[in-house]
């Protein structure tokens, strides 16, 4: 039996426009994550000091950084303080991809 690398396994998985979808989205938010972690490490500080410079929470500096997203807001806000912004952009997805993630927003 052939083993199968985890670089294969995402290929093939890349192949299911749904997996694709959200496989691109949860890397996005991960170069937003990477991006406000790499500033905390450069200036050494904590999430509670970076939480007070950008006039949040430090629970919401937590959540950032683990990739929950709820308020975009709040996520500006700490992108402000460190010198960056976020580009939003509205893409067409294609019918079944769009159903699928319809559906699963619904139950979760």
């Amino acid at each position: 039996m052939k083993e199968i690398t985890v670089k294969d396994h995402l290929q093939e998985k890349l192949k299911d426009p749904y997996f694709k979808e959200l496989y691109e989205l949860e890397q996005q938010k991960y170069l937003i994550v990477k991006k406000i972690i790499d500033y905390r490490i450069k200036k050494k500080i904590t999430q509670s000091a970076l939480a007070k410079e950008a006039g949040v929470s430090q629970q919401h500096i937590s959540k950032i950084e683990n990739g929950e997203f709820s308020s975009i807001l709040t996520l500006e806000k700490v992108l402000l303080h460190i010198g960056m912004t976020i580009r939003i952009k509205a893409v067409e997805l294609n019918a079944t991809v769009r159903k699928k993630i319809k559906k699963a927003m619904k139950s979760a």
